[in-house]
């Protein structure tokens, strides 16, 4: 897919350093754990070579990506894409490339059949909230009064 950005293109096993390299900058940006590029690109050989994670790379070289995790769901025929990571480098943002690349993982995700794309934002990130509702993401899901919530349990 080409934008007025550039090119957005399916990540593939040959491109797992690549889409390490860039998770490993994004947590180390926002200062979370990260295994390190080495176990992420071990890790992402055998997940790129799957359909169930699909990365998508934005610019030559990559300055941006998007991973989404397909997932069978009882209440749908299609796959629930669950967008994992969206990241552009600090000096790229501002250019419409995240826009881009959420429009590619929604045009993904429509290609499989699906009609739901969920994404988990953390309470203070409050330009990733702004940034997803203005694409029309809400945390109340359609029909429900309440706010929808995130719990999440690791051992």
């Amino acid at each position: 897919m080409t934008t007025s950005m550039g090119e957005i293109r399916r990540a593939w096993v040959p491109d797992a350093e690549t889409v390490a390299a860039l998770l490993h900058d994004f947590n180390t940006e926002f200062e979370t754990a990260t295994p390190g590029v080495g176990v992420l690109t071990t890790r992402l050989r055998t997940l790129l070579a799957g359909p169930d994670l699909v990365a998508l790379l934005h610019g030559d070289p990559p300055d941006a990506l998007a991973v989404v995790s397909f997932r069978p769901n009882a209440w749908s025929d299609a796959p629930v894409a669950l967008l994992d990571e969206l990241y552009v480098r600090p000096d790229r943002r501002g250019q419409r490339i995240g826009h881009a690349l959420l429009a590619a993982v929604e045009a993904l995700a429509a290609e499989r059949g699906g009609r739901l794309v969920e994404v988990n934002v953390d309470g203070e990130d409050v330009d990733a909230r702004r940034f997803y509702a203005a694409h029309g993401y809400r945390h109340v899901e359609p029909g429900a009064a309440e706010p929808s919530y995130y719990y999440a349990k690791e051992w």
